[in-house]
């Protein structure tokens, strides 16, 4: 690819990674409720699940099998589940964020490796973006091994830049909470959030 391709992908990427979504929101809430440091594990399984499921598109492998409207709509259906279940679980910790029993009854678990990698295994629309990407960049005259691998690693890093920065955000939102003593205020903001984005993944899904 050359240099004029690569800037008109990342242009083509950027409203696509940095406007809100479904990973935005979760890498935020995350950001919010364990810091940018307690988010990396989360966002370690996200990126290496992207950058695994992007190449095998890249590639052409599982392309039938994602365009199956019965599999899209079940990877639609669990998705918004899922996101659902973490909306609701961070709730229930901002609730329980102010109670003297928290910390030493039940401790408050942060998403890790394997929520990552769920969180983009079971978006369909992330494989629709991809398919996508690959229709308009990858071209056929050259080496489209080669070409499928920077894609995707273009596609991963872009992403993971724009992660860090939603989770920044949130970290520097709840920071400013807990001076403020917002932190429940902040941390019911963002599970709110993240309960709409999977009311609108299970509406889409229909």
């Amino acid at each position: 690819m050359r240099a004029t391709e690569v800037i008109t992908l990342l242009l083509f990427l950027f409203p696509l990674a940095y406007s809100p979504g479904p990973g935005n929101s979760f890498f935020a809430a995350l950001g919010a409720r364990a810091g940018l440091k307690g988010a990396w594990p989360a966002l370690a399984g996200y990126h290496v699940a992207t950058w695994i499921v992007t190449l095998a598109i890249g590639l052409g492998l599982g392309l039938t099998l994602i365009r199956d409207p019965v599999v899209a709509r079940a990877l639609a259906l669990a998705g918004a589940a899922y996101v659902l279940w973490l909306g609701g679980s961070a709730l229930v910790a901002a609730r329980r964020s102010n109670s003297p029993t928290t910390d030493s009854e039940a401790p408050l678990l942060i998403p890790g490796f394997g929520a990552g990698v769920l969180v983009l295994v079971l978006n369909p629309k992330a494989y629709l973006i991809i398919a996508l990407m690959f229709s308009q960049f990858l071209n056929s005259g050259e080496n489209q091994g080669f070409q499928a691998v920077l894609i995707t690693s273009i596609f991963t890093v872009n992403n993971l830049m724009a992660f860090v920065i939603w989770a920044a955000v949130g970290q520097g939102l709840a920071s400013l909470a807990q001076r403020r003593g917002w932190t429940q205020g902040v941390d019911t903001f963002f599970a709110v959030c993240l309960l709409g984005v999977g009311l609108w993944l299970l509406l889409s899904a229909w």
